[in-house]
């Protein structure tokens, strides 16, 4: 049984995009996945299935939450063990000292990581952008709204990906560590 994380994008963002957390829950059992669990209200849903990819479960998802609940968001799915991979590569962690202005994108494929790298050869600061293997992270000195930086890594990404701030990040780690254990 893998254990996986799934992450919505945009939901719960003002008024567009409600979405209830105990629904998807109750989605998320009735697709027949188990020991699920939803951390805030931004769409993070920590669950278990026998087999699929990452990318199966991450459009099944998104179809039954468009079908049965009326709401259109992408959705992005990560291995549990992708995900601790994600929190131990973080080259920015040392030097941000806010974690809800440090921001971690995350794909449902690598290649979609990629389209970032051209913003890493443009001066930020104080913002930084580093893109890892699996998640791209990104610093906002001045905080995520002020940010130019983090409007053209969204944009650059747009639907391919999703982004947390580092606090939502270690709460999901924590969360994962929790039901492994």
């Amino acid at each position: 049984m893998s254990r996986l994380v799934a992450l919505l994008r945009g939901i719960n963002v003002g008024r567009a995009k409600r979405l209830h957390m105990a629904d998807l829950r109750e989605l998320m059992l009735a697709l027949g996945y188990v020991s699920v669990q939803t951390l805030l209200n931004s769409g993070n849903v920590l669950f278990s299935s026998k087999s699929g990819s990452a990318t199966t479960h991450a459009r099944r998802i998104a179809t039954a939450i468009a079908n049965d609940l009326g709401v259109t968001a992408q959705v992005v799915v990560v291995r549990a063990s992708d995900f601790g991979a994600v929190v131990a590569e973080n080259p920015l962690r040392a030097i941000a000292s806010d974690s809800s202005r440090l921001l971690v994108a995350f794909t449902q494929t690598p290649d979609a990581l990629h389209a970032l790298t051209e913003l890493t050869m443009s001066g930020w600061t104080p913002d930084m952008l580093a893109v890892g293997k699996r998640a791209a992270y990104v610093w906002c000195a001045n905080g995520i709204l002020e940010s130019k930086l983090a409007q053209s890594v969204n944009r650059k990404l747009g639907e391919l990906g999703t982004t947390r701030n580092w606090a939502t990040v270690e709460k999901i780690s924590a969360l994962i560590s929790q039901t492994v254990a």
